[in-house]
């Protein structure tokens, strides 16, 4: 029997997800199984309330990306009834998203991810003065660098060790073979986590401002709940559009100075994971940041499109309304369909049955045979797919977005590394931060395109000709998309008599983390684990190094299993 490696749930994530990896003689991974182990049942919550509430219940799906559902929903029911935004609203719903997608990425490499690399206690032997110049070399124009900031630093640093009671850093695989990082790269690793805690609350002071708060700022059908009035007090004015100008510059400064460099020197010590990680192969992205209409592809400054088996010669057409280019399956998620749970179904005829059949807690593991995940199976055209920033990074490079074309290949010539180094966990760490440069950009194009209108004297920022239900048709369907930082995010709805008779939402985790299919086929988070070496099975570091650089939202104890399996460690994460 081989060995079997339980990880459940997966730390450092948004939600519960459980992944069982067997590991063949070697200790490298043979195959492996993704079980989203929590069910919320929003679509069936929604049914019998006005569309016009719907972003609201849906925004409070994350906790995290906590914009990006509320713009799905609201262009959703927009599509169903034919209502244009105004151009203030439109641009303002970039923003938001562009300013969302930054702080996301940012938060995920520091917070989410950059344990998997650095070595926290390491940094405790690091000489202040050593890494002092580490990081004057790999940031020349941060000001936090020197002798004495690292010195106070590592004070800080080892009372927290001393104490017994390391807080945030607890729990984790502290010397670990797999570390590389040397002491002081850690120890300038660990500031930058700090700086960037407490740095990513002012970027979403840009929700609170336009959006009346973060988390889950304010949306409506028909635009935005903000006024514009330069010489008020009680609308966005001069002053607050300064703030957010200011805002805008400190992100960019410290994406730069900070992110980009700490990106590009942890990866040069990690290049070997340009070889494991790479998933599927294929890659879906719906697009998004309109510059005219949402409903034009041509409009987008993230491409729309499909890569599949690598090619990086063909962009494939991609047309998210169509019912014949999306099924959903069940054939091994704990849900039943009425006509039978082989036959995938397109989420607007989608349905949402409970049905759960796995195996009653405490169990060791689940029966991968049959259904194992709360988590239906989309599929494209038939096809696996991986959504997310590598998705959209790699369209955009193909497609030769300027922004992005010249970020990924400055990333590239440093690491000294080909475009094939994208397809694996390392390509799929970079590209979040390539596209969190390119992000904070859109934040200062669409910041720049709203003052522009606005000194043109468009005020504007909400269209009620159809805020009326009175106006309504009595039946009508719609889809709302956007590109959460996790990946493709869609939204569909059925609204009758005035309400929402069903309502079917796909989210990236949903593609990514999705378990097998009716043939039998891998979902990305499975297919990117096989052929990952282990250093050690009882300390599972490289599995978590894979799921996270997906950025997983669906958090903690980790159970080990040894051959027979009996359990080796239990490790509770708080």
């Amino acid at each position: 029997m081989a060995k079997r490696i339980v990880v459940d749930p997966i730390p450092r994530i948004e939600g519960h997800l459980r992944i069982e990896a067997k590991l063949d003689e070697n200790n490298v991974i043979s195959d492996a199984y993704s079980s989203g182990t929590m069910w919320r049942g929003l679509e069936l919550i929604l049914r019998g309330r006005d569309p016009r509430d719907a972003w609201a219940f849906t925004q409070r799906i994350c906790g995290v990306c906590t914009t990006v559902h509320a713009l799905a929903s609201v262009r959703c029911v927009e599509d169903a009834l034919g209502i244009d935004v105004p151009t203030n609203a439109r641009i303002i719903r970039n923003l938001m998203n562009a300013t969302q997608q930054t702080q996301d990425h940012l938060v995920h490499f520091y917070h989410l991810h950059a344990l998997d690399w650095v070595d926290v206690v390491s940094a405790l032997s690091a000489d202040p003065k050593e890494t002092s110049d580490l990081a004057q070399a790999v940031s020349p124009s941060w000001p936090k660098s020197s002798v004495g900031y690292f010195k106070d630093l590592k004070v800080r640093l080892t009372s927290f060790v001393e104490s017994g009671q390391l807080g945030i850093f607890s729990n984790a695989y502290w010397g670990h073979k797999a570390y590389k990082l040397p002491p002081a790269a850690n120890l300038m690793a660990v500031a930058h986590y700090l700086e960037a805690l407490e740095f990513q609350k002012e970027i979403v002071k840009i929700h609170a401002i336009f959006g009346g708060k973060n988390p889950h700022p304010n949306y409506v059908v028909g635009g935005m709940a903000c006024a514009i009035d330069p010489n008020k007090d009680t609308a966005i004015n001069i002053e607050q559009l300064n703030q957010v100008k200011r805002i805008i510059d400190q992100t960019q400064t410290f994406i730069d100075q900070v992110y980009i460099p700490d990106l590009i020197a942890i990866a040069g010590f990690y290049k070997d994971w340009a070889q494991w990680g790479g998933g599927v192969g294929n890659f879906l992205s719906f697009g998004d940041f309109p510059e005219t209409d949402v409903d034009d592809p041509s409009s987008l400054m993230w491409p729309r499109g499909a890569i599949l088996n690598k090619d990086l010669s063909t962009i494939h057409d991609v047309d998210p309304h169509s019912l014949s280019e999306i099924r959903e399956e069940v054939s091994h998620s704990w849900y039943s369909y009425t006509d039978g749970d082989e036959k995938g179904l397109h989420p607007s005829e989608g349905q949402t049955n409970a049905k759960y059949s796995g195996p009653q807690p405490p169990f060791e593991h689940l029966d991968v045979d049959n259904k194992y995940s709360w988590l239906k199976t989309p599929r494209w055209k038939d096809n696996p797919m991986e959504v997310g920033p590598l998705a959209r990074v790699l369209i955009g490079y193909v497609k030769g977005v300027p922004m992005l074309v010249d970020t990924v290949n400055h990333v590239l010539k440093t690491l000294d590394v080909g475009p094939e180094a994208l397809f694996s966990t390392l390509g799929r760490t970079a590209a979040r931060g390539i596209e969190c440069k390119q992000t904070s950009g859109f934040m200062r194009h669409y910041y720049d395109q709203l003052v522009a209108n606005i000194k043109k004297g468009d005020y504007q920022t909400f269209n009620n000709e159809m805020w009326n239900p009175d106006q309504w048709p009595k039946e009508a369907k719609g889809f709302g998309y956007t590109e959460a930082p996790r990946g493709a995010l869609g939204h569909w709805i059925h609204i009758k008599d005035k309400k929402i008779e069903d309502y079917q939402i796909v989210v990236p985790s949903t593609w990514n983390a999705s378990p097998r299919d009716s043939k039998g086929r891998s979902g990305p988070y499975e297919a990117a684990l096989k052929g990952t070496p282990m250093e050690n099975p009882e300390q599972p570091l490289e599995v978590l190094r894979t799921i996270h650089s997906f950025d997983p939202c669906l958090a903690c104890a980790s159970h080990i299993f040894d051959v027979n399996g009996d359990e080796i460690t239990s490790v509770k994460i708080s």
